[in-house]
């Protein structure tokens, strides 16, 4: 039996700067609060909870140091922040901060903003207070792309620009760009910015040329995580045994061990303790 994992699995830079951050100010520090999970893992999540590190939903009832997570925030945080006298440490990833960086230069320019990714995403929920109140989210390749059009059509503007969440879908975002390119008015000063960020970029591709040499893929990452699921997705593409877990606990051992040649894929926020144990678990043929 054959175990290949992914060169690219695991922490991205800006997750792990993000996490060991967090966890150097719980050691310095008490009443550090996260507002929101810093990353979308549970096993990371539980750890720093047991170093002293609160996690919250809102300012309301944070007091002291406040840490701003890879997905960063909203303009309106750091305002409410400044208003309670509320210290932030801002460990928002340089990619997310780069779109929104963006996103306010062309929104101040005059553009319309096409945002691909999920609306409800933290990391967008960001990057659209710096929208400004033309813009439109496409999630998908095909309604949504058209309703987007239209509403540009609508706007009456002639500048449009093209980003995308640093997670997206990078054969998605290809499928936005040439129905943006074809529908878009030759009088339209169209800007195309593939935000998607490099890391990203380079596990997708290798998660489908290892889809495709494997008998059986195992994605690992947390539950809500996009750019896990994403992986899932292109896994399933190509090679029809492949599944999606957060743990080993959640694996059949016995199942698995059935193939010979076995991928390990896991997403930006997975730690490599978990890539190592799913390893472990695997060759061993048991659940210690």
């Amino acid at each position: 039996m054959e175990i290949v994992i992914g060169k690219t699995a695991g922490f991205c830079i800006g997750v792990q700067k993000a996490v060991e951050n967090c966890s150097k100010l719980a050691k310095e520090q008490k009443n550090i609060y996260c507002l929101g999970e810093i990353v979308h893992n549970q096993e990371v999540i539980k750890d720093l909870e047991k170093q002293g590190v609160k996690f919250i939903d809102d300012l309301e009832n944070a007091e002291g140091t406040v840490v701003i997570r890879a997905h960063g925030a909203p303009k309106d945080v750091y305002k409410t922040a400044e208003q309670k006298g509320i210290t932030l440490q801002d460990f928002t990833c340089p990619n997310v901060l780069k779109i929104h960086n963006i996103a306010e230069k062309y929104t101040n320019e005059g553009f319309y903003i096409f945002l691909c990714g999920n609306s409800r995403h933290p990391e967008n929920l960001g990057t659209l207070s710096h929208c400004g109140q033309y813009v439109s989210v496409i999630e998908n390749t095909d309604e949504d792309v058209f309703k987007a059009l239209e509403s540009f059509e609508k706007s009456g503007l002639k500048k449009l620009l093209l980003i995308s969440q640093t997670t997206y879908s990078l054969s998605k975002f290809y499928i936005v760009e040439e129905i943006v390119k074809n529908e878009t008015a030759q009088d339209v000063e169209l800007v195309i910015k593939n935000t998607i960020c490099k890391a990203t970029e380079l596990r997708q591709m290798e998660t489908e040329v290892m889809s495709k040499e494997m008998e059986y893929m195992i994605i690992i990452g947390g539950k809500n995580s996009s750019n896990t699921h994403k992986l899932y997705t292109i896994a399933q593409q190509y090679c029809p045994n492949s599944t999606c877990v957060e743990t080993y606990q959640e694996l059949d051992i016995q199942d698995i061990r059935k193939y010979e040649k076995i991928g390990i894929m896991a997403g930006a926020s997975t730690p490599q303790k978990s890539i190592e144990d799913v390893a472990s678990i695997i060759r061993a043929g048991r659940v210690n």
